[in-house]
């Protein structure tokens, strides 16, 4: 337990961050904001008072991680399934209050010095959005703290055969594509995300246990928690508890830790010998 805590959060992140250790903490969060829907359909109000509460929740969460140091987070946003599976109504709200949130809270991203990026295909977003992110981007470029990726039109099955597209179109523009040979690197220098490294920790909110085709690439090793708190609700306190709980956890990236780590004997009877006579089969008649 540390005494050391960094200024600016509110006395239960203070309390919640004693607790952690500062020298374990994510390199990058992504969080899937989970909800909202529902978290108004149980006020009786309709759904899209729910994605404006939930802008309270990505401000708090936003600041925390920035004021604790944490160097990316990644919101997952607006998928490209909500395009095809929400009511025009309310896409086009999400596109409004898209563009209200970044205007309003560039004071604040600039004051946490945090630097604002995206993912996904934002050409196919309203232009006057598009126009609202780039001018978000531009005004917190010069800012050298916390990296937050907002995943708007995104789709991460999108994004690996996007991936492949660039692959290919990069290796027709030297030499062709006979000698072109494909490894984890190569993939991963043409996704969306060449810019950060991996998640080490995913977040979803409202209790739900799917990944929602959201970075399956890169949470190929990621720690996953998930918590019933509906996405409007959530606040610093609540991601600073997933990450004591992704700091008791051991990870091992599919090999062994600790002790497990040395070679142990192999029982006899799971032994596996390659001598011939040992594997001989019996006659038809002898088995039984």
């Amino acid at each position: 337990m540390q005494d050391k805590v960094p200024t600016g959060l509110d006395r239960k992140e203070a309390e919640a961050y004693r607790h952690l250790d500062p020298k374990r903490l994510p390199r990058h969060i992504a969080i899937i904001m989970d909800g909202n829907g529902r978290w108004a359909k149980r006020r009786h109000m309709p759904r899209v008072a729910g994605h404006r509460a939930g802008v309270s929740a990505v401000r708090s969460t936003v600041e925390t991680a920035a004021r604790i140091g944490i160097p990316a987070l990644t919101l997952y946003a607006f998928s490209e399934e909500n395009w095809k599976k929400r009511p025009k109504t309310e896409v086009d709200f999400l596109m409004r209050l898209l563009g209200r949130y970044l205007k309003a809270e560039l004071p604040t991203l600039n004051q946490n010095n945090i630097r604002l990026q995206y993912i996904g295909r934002p050409q196919q977003l309203p232009e006057d959005v598009q126009k609202r992110m780039d001018w978000a981007r531009e005004n917190t470029s010069r800012n050298t703290g916390m990296i937050l990726t907002l995943a708007l039109n995104y789709s991460a099955r999108s994004e690996i055969v996007d991936a492949f597209r660039s692959i290919l179109k990069s290796a027709s523009q030297n030499g062709g594509i006979e000698d072109l040979e494909i490894d984890e690197e190569m993939v991963a220098n043409h996704l969306y995300t060449r810019h950060l490294p991996d998640p080490d920790l995913v977040v979803r909110t409202s209790g739900e246990m799917r990944l929602s085709n959201f970075l399956l690439w890169q949470l190929a090793y990621a720690e996953i928690y998930v918590t019933s708190t509906l996405w409007p609700d959530f606040r610093g306190v609540h991601l600073l508890e997933g990450i004591a709980e992704y700091q008791k956890r051991e990870r091992r990236y599919g090999g062994l830790n600790g002790d497990h780590a040395h070679p142990q004997p192999i029982p006899a009877e799971f032994d596996i010998t390659d001598d011939d006579d040992a594997s001989e089969p019996q006659p038809a008649s002898k088995v039984r």
